[in-house]
């Protein structure tokens, strides 16, 4: 961790910040709070996507531990909200490794609260951009944590959507996937139009105002980034159908309200 002075940009929304805002944090400022409620006014299923998104991921990382997986690597962190990914998988793998990843500065000053790693584990945080997926690997704290001959769970959750670039986006993944080896995953949580294409544009257009631009998928594109991967099942869906907790509440929401698909695939 460097210790030197961080320019939070408080003066401006972040999405990780908005994010933390709609899961009722408190690391968030008035740019965020005031961009987070013109979003809720323009979208107000907005707080419960994003508790949605939030649980998959705790799903699909509890699942993975369980199946074996002990290497995690979390693109797209978010502000520290516990339980955070590395507490997930160390209750089912004590020794899991995570190595978590993020763009906005605040979440590296707050970064040591994912760094409260299990004795028998480890966790580490490296300030990058997904869009830079090169350097990002290449971190010193990413190979000194993760062992890149053995699986690796990679996560992407609610990020994507944050790469308005098909090809772009398309390539960071591809570049990812082809650095990791057999045997490894990928999650994905992705933002979509489909269930209510009027709330989603105006979700779009106040994310644009607020310097931030968004990019829903429809399904068969969010597929497309697990190409030449083995889906599991039930494939892509609508987020809080995947792979439900029995009494979760989940078969009370709907998919207007999730608005994001999930999935998880494997590589071969």
């Amino acid at each position: 961790m460097d210790d030197g002075a961080v320019d939070l940009e408080l003066d401006r929304a972040h999405s990780a910040r908005m994010y933390d805002y709609y899961l009722g944090g408190t690391t968030n400022f008035p740019a965020d709070r005031e961009a987070g409620d013109r979003t809720v006014a323009a979208f107000p299923h907005a707080p419960t996507a994003a508790r949605i998104n939030r649980r998959f991921m705790h799903r699909s990382v509890r699942r993975l531990a369980a199946a074996g997986l002990t290497q995690f690597l979390d693109i797209g962190t978010g502000i520290p909200t516990s339980p955070n990914l590395h507490e997930i998988a160390q209750r089912e793998v004590p020794h899991a490794r995570v190595v978590y990843s993020d763009n906005d500065p605040i979440v590296l000053a707050h970064a040591r609260a994912l760094l409260r790693s299990g004795p028998e584990g480890r966790t580490a945080y490296v300030h990058g951009d997904i869009t830079a997926p090169e350097a990002l690997l290449a971190a010193d704290q990413v190979r000194a944590t993760l062992d890149f001959t053995r699986p690796i769970a990679l996560s992407l959750n609610a990020l994507l959507h944050f790469v308005p670039d098909d090809d772009a986006a398309h390539a960071v993944v591809g570049h990812l996937k082809d650095a990791l080896p057999s045997g490894s995953t990928l999650a994905i949580a992705h933002g979509t139009a489909e269930f209510d294409p009027e709330g989603m544009a105006r979700v779009v257009a106040t994310y644009r105002a607020a310097g931030t631009v968004v990019r829903p998928r429809e399904r068969a594109e969010i597929e497309r980034f697990f190409t030449g991967w083995e889906l599991l099942a039930p494939g892509v869906v609508c987020s809080h159908r995947w792979r439900p907790d029995r009494g979760d509440g989940s078969e009370h929401l709907t998919a207007a309200e999730a608005s994001s698909y999930a999935g998880v695939a494997r590589k071969p």
